[in-house]
C-alpha cells in the first residue's frame, strides 16, 4: 500500500482544478466545494487509485500481449464505474452544501454518465494502463479524471 506526498499533492491540485473549471462553466463556484474536492483528491483518490493500479499490475502479470492490454484496460474501466461516478457526485454535492440534491438518483446519473463516456474512457484507460509507466499513471489518470470531473459535474445537468 502506498500513500505518497507526491500523490497527495497531485490529487489535491489536479482533481480540484478540473472541478473548479466545471464550477466556473456552471457558474456554481464555492470555496467549500473547492476545499472539499482538494480534501477528497488528496485523501481518497490519492490513496485508492495508485493502490488499485498496483493491484491491476499484480492481477495481470500472468497475461501477455493483447490479452494483458485488454485486461488492464477492462480492470481500470471497472474501477471508474457508475458507483465511483455516483460517489464523486455525492462528494461534489456534499462539499457544495447541496444536501437536498443527494439522493439515490445519483446512481442513475452515474450509470448514464458511465455508459455515455465508455468509448472515451476505454481509449484513455488503455493508454494510461498500457503506455504510461507506473510512476506516472496516477498523474495521467488524475489529469484524465480532472477532464472527466468537468463532464461528471456537467452530467448532473445533462442527465437530471
Amino acid at each position: 500500500m502506498i500513500f505518497t506526498r507526491q500523490n497527495i499533492l497531485r490529487g489535491a491540485i489536479i482533481y480540484s482544478t478540473g472541478d473548479t473549471i466545471a464550477t466556473l462553466i456552471l457558474d456554481d463556484f464555492s470555496w467549500s466545494r473547492l476545499l472539499g474536492i482538494i480534501l477528497i483528491g488528496a485523501t481518497f483518490y490519492a490513496f485508492e487509485i495508485p493502490n488499485y493500479f498496483i493491484w491491476i499490475d499484480k492481477k495481470t502479470v500472468k497475461f501477455s500481449g493483447y490479452k494483458k492490454l485488454f485486461y488492464k484496460t477492462a480492470l481500470a474501466i471497472m474501477y471508474f464505474n457508475p458507483i465511483w461516478i455516483s460517489r464523486h457526485l455525492f462528494f461534489i454535492l456534499l462539499a457544495s452544501g447541496k444536501f437536498e440534491q443527494i439522493s439515490w438518483d445519483l446512481l442513475r446519473i452515474g450509470f448514464l454518465s458511465f455508459v455515455v463516456n465508455i468509448p472515451i474512457s476505454f481509449v484513455a484507460n488503455f493508454l494510461i494502463q498500457n503506455k504510461i509507466p507506473y510512476e506516472w499513471r496516477f498523474f495521467a489518470s488524475a489529469v484524465f479524471s480532472s477532464v472527466m470531473a468537468i463532464y461528471y459535474a456537467l452530467s448532473i445537468v445533462f442527465f437530471n
